[in-house]
């Protein structure tokens, strides 16, 4: 991240910006506010259910805006509308039944009478209360109204809370809810969310308490060396071992128990004669102090009753123990004399985690990590709890009707919501995120039944693949080819692609936002094997249709045979086409008879019963790549066996969408050229000689902005001029791509075949874009280091796709970045091991879809074994119970046959078949084994067991073995001594055990995985849901302000985006973590390092519980919270966040990551700060190896890093070593930029002024000793500076202001050396300062 050379200023070689105009005028403050969201139209933030606190970052006093030249999105938000309801606030007294009787509430005008009511029952005092309404002025509030509407409700108005009588419903949802204040709720077990969801490591990283600014301070004015203990770094091995430790939760003190048990008493239901008498529900309630009463839930309240566990009699109890409330909350407290103490205890623990961290996921699936404690260990200990199999009776009443929804209506009803206003487009895009995902929970837990087969199908007599279901109102298939629909394409291998590509493009639909134009709500699940497509049930989809009336009203019924037009559907399909770039064609059916579609014929329209348009079947949105079909596929049907050369799976390989977006811009640039070049000869007489270049930009209707690539080209000229002069109307501008050309169509006419070629014409030459400039630049990027380098195969994934590059060139990939450049050197070893573990999941699905659930941890162990383990065993064998094996006598047991010399035949066969790519003989020998086993735990939904899993025979591990060290793992010892993954008492348990697999013996050969490492198998999910519009408009627009260098605005803007995202997503959702992470960037490059820190922290927390513990992106998140919590002198902290991050880094990657050099100099940097000089040398030397390494001893890079050793070097008096390394450097600044460079100028007087000081230090080393005079301290001008660490794929200022990091001498000052001589001569006065002010715990400012 970067700022115009102009407005920086460093001081101790440390980013400091100057007071601007915009700075003085504004101060930033952080409101925390709280409060129901699911019918708040905008006053609150984030998702506030369960407790979710949301912040916004806003101007007290705003600065005037300028005139801004932002034409487009920005525009609309100069007014600020967001930014004014969040200041209608004011403050109201709500006046309770019980104590403490009176408490104070701010609430907004904007907001609903249900978030006040949300806002009362968040808080300690009111915890009690759920079932109630409120008064003002002696009249009932209706509790969805808004603020506004209520009748003389202003500032310091008084609202009564009265408690009202309780329903069966509302008595239920009291006893969950009371259940989860007191800690009695348990842990919840689900078929989606697997152990340890949603986990979070962030507050056990670091002494967030530790070390402050002002005792930093202090040792820095005083010289001190911090204790040994205050340097995270210590003991930090760079070639070690990576620690399991690292992904696990440490073990924590259990949280204080406030009673034993709560649950509903088996006297339920109450009998209908006392049913009429006002009883709901019968509880059976147990104290701490041993005492057991049963309680009666009445329409009044609870009371403590006379029935027994033998004795039916639910009238209320007399004495000794009688006791009534209106809260059952109110009702425990009276009757156990411990429960008020262990409750105040439990708050107290609940308030020192970061409510971050505890609150329950609501708007997006928890990550679900690979690796978790064992079976064996505490933190997974299973504990009894009676109630939990009776929440869903609690959460869905007896008959398992309220939570049955019509998941379709309310989807399409909830789209044709008003999105006039602002307020209504923020109100309706976060209705549709709540919305779609509580769909997709709710699909993928029944997709996992199905999966196991707890769902009976509605066709039970066809085939299996052929079988569909439904359940909980949502409609269930499998991608397979089970009715022959992709015969010709693949089969089973195409449909299961088709499904993923439909998935795609219903999310590419939904983003369109068409009014009229209606999507079902769909997610693909991949289960054990199995892909399942969950779907809304469309209104009509299963209706029988008359004999001569055909399935589908437009587009293809039977494939390509039989065609459907309707005209209804052309107005809505046509809009799809444009905004996707999908030409309007024709189409022939087997009769010859000519179509013309909007789209391709593969997608239909379908007008359901309830009288709106559906579009389905979106698979084919972007036309085939016929650069990759033409030499890779053939038709089986045209050969007994296919060629080995032709034998790629299916015929469902697709272009991009975003490379048919990259090469619309490249046609429509020449387009602009071409009419700039008609107007520059004379063409259009008024144009002016100082318009600007005409990519710069270029208008359409108007309005509508498009930026070039260059973003200082709009501040090269005139905004007036480029206003009216440097404009091109690109209206009569057209490009589109026909998706049916190479699919079997016959055109007739001479006409129609030579448009027709002209359409495949023009995909080719988008193939051949792909071919000739968008890979070639993919590795020019890499190897000169341009973008950030990828980390595992998820981050290569993504980095691809937004290039518009598909998975299968990742062979091409490889074989281009066979070269001895070291950075494609490491491309090539991803991207193998990228290759070989999808490779192995095709392999194993096939084996494990066809097996019952209880038999796939066997079979993925064996496979695994074949795979990784076969240097410690090459011959393991597959630990089945064969009783098991003998009930399921029709499952396909071949995996048991499975050896790892087949098993690598097979990965080769893949590898080859779907990458064209050959793994060389030896590439088994040369895999990390750590990293690969996470690729393949990440991509099939392992949960494994953490320990130490033995890869090779213990007398062949070497401790120099590189191999050895990048896949060991080291186990804590809270797990003990394990010997071939399995302790002995494990081993006599599982003998024991008749049900158990049949463990190893002392007589048979170790292996590495046995099936009980399998802990559990998680879901996979892909949806289908759209971005935030608004959000995303917003955020754009404070992009394009801050390229154009109008900081205040683009500030205003994003912080508006930053409003809306935690709106509209709830705060904890990836794209809330993402636009925190690129905030808090921003701030830091503009010199607001506390705003930064606090956004840092949110990101990380929130990456690691909705995107991963050990992901690329919350691994960046650790290391830019480190960057800021340094600048805000809180280094200690910062070496810990480094640390967190560099431990996951072995764990994801492995050692010498190309792009760990930036994260290495910024851990020097932070260890110079706190005066710990030998340790912050040995940090620069690793950081200088591996730029010798990546970059090559000659370069440029390397000798800014040997220019910083050097003064390393001499701070650790290291003088001989420091004129070594800077004459190294001042030889490759002379060589490479000439003897007049300024960095060449630098090293040389650098250069001397070392040589002169070593000779002089040696002279006096006696006086030095005796202490007669002091050390020269030399303060470094280049290494006191950190920088961000670019994101993956991206330089680390992508999408903020557009400007680039300086490549060499950055962080030099402008002093002379003289100056800085007589600096290090003044005995080091200089280097005293004041404290700071003492800066708060960031755990109090975070929420």
């Amino acid at each position: 991240m970067g700022v115009e050379n102009g407005d920086v200023e460093t001081v101790n070689g440390q980013i400091k910006l100057p007071s601007s105009p915009c700075r003085r005028r504004r101060k930033l403050t952080l409101d925390i506010c709280k409060g129901h969201q699911d019918e708040d139209k905008l006053a609150s933030n984030g998702d506030k259910t369960n407790g979710e606190y949301g912040t916004v970052i806003k101007p007290i006093d705003d600065a005037p805006k300028e005139e801004q030249a932002v034409e487009s999105t920005s525009e609309e938000y100069k007014a600020g509308p967001i930014s004014k309801s969040l200041l209608d606030v004011f403050q109201v007294s709500i006046l309770l039944p019980h104590q403490p009787y009176k408490i104070h509430l701010p609430i907004s005008t904007q907001a609903q009478v249900q978030d006040l009511r949300s806002a009362i029952v968040e808080l300690p005092d009111t915890f009690q209360y759920t079932c109630f309404h409120l008064e003002h002025n002696g009249e009932r509030i209706n509790d969805f109204t808004e603020i506004s509407d209520v009748k003389g409700l202003a500032a310091e108005s008084e609202v009564r809370l009265l408690e009202d009588p309780y329903t069966e419903r509302e008595a239920r949802m009291h006893i969950v809810r009371i259940r989860e204040i007191i800690g009695a709720a348990g842990d919840r077990i689900d078929a989606l969310n697997g152990i340890d969801a949603g986990l979070s490591l962030h507050d056990t990283v670091a002494p967030w308490t530790g070390l402050d600014a002002e005792s930093a301070a202090g040792q820095k004015a005083t010289g001190s060396k911090p204790a040994a203990d205050a340097n995270p770094l210590a003991n930090f091995s760079f070639n070690g071992l990576p620690s399991v430790q690292t992904l696990l939760a440490p073990n924590q003190e259990p949280n204080p128990k406030t009673i034993k048990s709560l649950s509903v008493s088996s006297w339920n239901p109450p009998p209908p004669s006392f049913r009429q008498r006002g009883h709901l529900l019968y509880l059976q309630l147990t104290t701490n102090e041993g005492e057991q009463f049963q309680i009666t839930s009445h329409v009044s309240g609870f009371f403590v009753n006379k029935s027994s566990n033998t004795k039916f009699d639910p009238l209320p109890k007399t004495s000794p123990k009688t006791a009534t409330a209106h809260s059952l909350l109110s009702l425990i407290e009276s009757l156990s004399p411990s429960f008020h103490a262990s409750f105040d205890l439990l708050m107290d623990a609940n308030s020192k985690r970061d409510p971050l961290a505890t609150f329950q996921l609501t708007s997006a699936i928890p990550s679900n990590p690979w690796l978790v404690s064992p079976v064996s260990s505490s933190a997974t200990a299973h504990q009894p709890d009676l109630t939990r199999t009776q929440e869903t009776y609690l959460l869905s009443g007896v008959e398992n009707t309220e939570t049955l929804r019509d998941w379709n209506e309310e989807i399409q009803s909830t789209r044709e919501l008003p999105r006039e206003t602002v307020q209504d487009r923020v109100f309706r895009e976060r209705l549709l995120a709540k919305l779609y995902a509580e769909f997709n929970e709710a699909a993928a837990k029944g997709a996992v039944l199905v999966a196991r087969g707890e769902v009976a199908p509605l066709n039970p007599t066809e085939s299996k693949d052929a079988q569909i279901y439904v359940y909980n109102n949502i409609f269930y298939s499998y991608g397979a080819d089970g009715v022959g629909t992709f015969t010709s394409e693949g089969g089973d291998e195409a449909a299961r692609v088709a499904v993923g590509k439909d998935v795609a493009g219903v999310k590419a639909v939904n983003q369109l936002d068409i009014p009229g134009l209606s999507t079902p709500g769909t997610i693909i699940v991949d289960y054990l094997g199995k892909r399942l497509v969950a779907q809304s049930i469309v209104p009509g989809i299963f209706k029988q249709r008359e004999p001569d009336e055909q399935q589908v009203d437009y587009g293809g019924v039977e494939g390509k045979d039989v065609v459907a037009d309707n005209d209804a559907f052309v107005s809505t399909f046509a809009q799809v086409s444009k905004a996707l770039k999908v030409k309007k064609h024709t189409v022939w059916d087997k009769e010859g008879k000519k179509h013309v579609l909007e789209g391709s014929v593969e997608t239909k329209g379908l007008l359901g019963t309830d009288g709106r348009k559906y579009i389905l079947d979106l698979y084919r949105l972007t036309p085939l790549d016929v650069s990759w079909l033409d030499p890779y596929w053939t038709d089986s049907s045209c050969h007994d066996q296919k060629p080995t050369e032709r034998n790629y799976p299916h015929r469902m390989s697709v272009l991009r969408p975003e490379l048919v977006e990259a090469y619309w811009r490249v046609r429509m640039s020449e387009y602009v050229k071409a009419e700039f070049e008609k107007r520059k000869n004379g063409q259009d007489s008024d144009v002016d000689a100082r318009s600007p270049d005409p990519v710069s930009e270029v208008v359409t209707s108007g309005t509508e902005v498009v930026k070039s690539d260059s973003p200082s080209t709009t501040n090269e000229v005139d905004g007036e001029v480029a206003k009216e002069q440097g404009r091109i109307d690109i209206s009569a501008f057209s490009f589109s791509l026909n998706s049916d050309v190479f699919c079997g169509q016959n055109p007739q006419t001479a006409e129609e075949k030579e448009e027709w070629a002209n359409d495949e014409r023009d995909v080719r030459a988008v193939a051949d874009h792909l071919h000739q400039k968008i890979i070639p630049e993919l590795i020019h990027d890499f190897r000169e280091g341009e973008v950030g380098f990828p980390m595992d195969g998820q981050s290569l994934s993504d980095m691809l796709h937004k290039r518009g590059v598909n998975i299968r060139y990742i062979g091409k990939l490889a074989s281009l970045a066979e070269t001895d450049n070291p950075r494609l050197k490491a491309l090539k070893v991803l991207t193998e091991q990228e290759m070989i573990a999808r490779a192995f999941k095709h392999v194993a699905n096939r084996y494990v879809k066809s097996l019952p659930p209880a038999m796939a941890t066997a079979c993925l162990a064996h496979l695994l074994n074949c795979l990784l383990g076969s240097e410690l065993n090459h011959s393991p064998k597959p630990q089945l119970d064969e009783d098991l094996r003998d009930l399921y006598s029709d499952a396909d047991f071949s995996f048991a046959d499975v050896t790892p010399t087949s098993l690598k035949a097979e990965i080769e066969t893949q590898t080859q078949m779907r990458y064209r790519y050959t793994l060389e003989e030896s590439w088994l020998a040369s895999t990390k084994s750590l990293q690969l086993l996470r690729e393949i735990a990440l991509k099939i939904g392992l949960q494994l067991g953490a320990k130490n899993y033995q890869y090779q025979p213990a007398s062949r591990t070497q401790p120099d073995d590189e191999r050895h060290l990048a896949n060991g793992i080291t186990t804590p010892a809270t797990n003990g001594h394990i010997t071939n993954g399995v302790s002995g008492k494990k081993k006599k348990k599982r003998n024991a055990s008749p049900s158990s697999t049949n463990a190893t013996t002392a007589s048979e050969p170790p292996v590495t995985f046995i099936p009980d490492d399998i802990v559990n198998f998680v879901p996979i999910v892909k949806d289908s849901n759209s971005r935030s519009v608004l959000a995303e408009e917003a955020l754009e627009a404070g992009r394009i302000s801050m390229m154009q260098n109008q900081k205040e605005l683009g500030q205003e803007l994003l912080l508006e985006s930053l409003t809306l995202h935690e709106q509209i997503y709830g705060i904890l959702h990836p794209e809330v973590a993402r636009v925190y992470h690129q905030l808090g960037m921003l701030y830091y490059t503009l010199g607001e390092k506390e705003a930064a820190v606090e956004l840092a922290h949110k990101a990380v927390v929130i990456s690691e519980r909705t995107i991963g513990i050990d992901s690329s992106e919350t691994m960046l998140s650790y290391l830019n919270l480190g960057l800021f919590e340094h600048a805000v002198e809180n280094t200690v902290v910062a070496l810990a966040c480094m640390r967190h991050a560099l431990e996951l880094w072995k764990i994801i990657y492995g050692s010498n990551h190309p792009d760990c050099i930036t994260t290495f100099n910024n851990a020097a940097v932070m260890l110079q700060h706190i005066k710990l000089f030998h340790e912050s040398r040995l940090w620069f030397e690793e950081s200088y190896a591996i730029s010798e390494q990546v970059s090559g001893k000659d370069s440029i890079n390397t000798a800014t890093l040997a220019f910083q050793l050097a003064q390393a070097l001499a701070l650790d008096q290291d003088h001989k070593g420091a004129v070594n390394r800077m004459r190294e450097a001042y030889s490759i600044f002379h060589n490479k930029l000439g003897p007049e460079d300024r960095n060449t100028k630098e090293a040389d007087s650098w250069l001397d002024q070392l040589t002169v000081n070593a000779v002089s230090i040696a002279k006096h080393a006696k006086d030095l000793q005796a202490q007669k005079i002091r050390r020269a301290l030399f303060t470094p001008r280049v290494t006191l500076r950190t920088q961000p660490q670019a994101p993956v794929g991206r330089s680390s200022t992508d999408g903020l202001n557009g400007q680039a990091p300086p490549r060499v001498g950055a962080g030099l000052d402008n002093r002379s050396i003289d100056e800085l001589m007589k600096y290090i001569e003044s005995s080091g006065d200089a280097n005293k300062k004041t404290p700071t002010k003492k800066r708060k715990n960031p755990r109090s400012r975070r929420i």
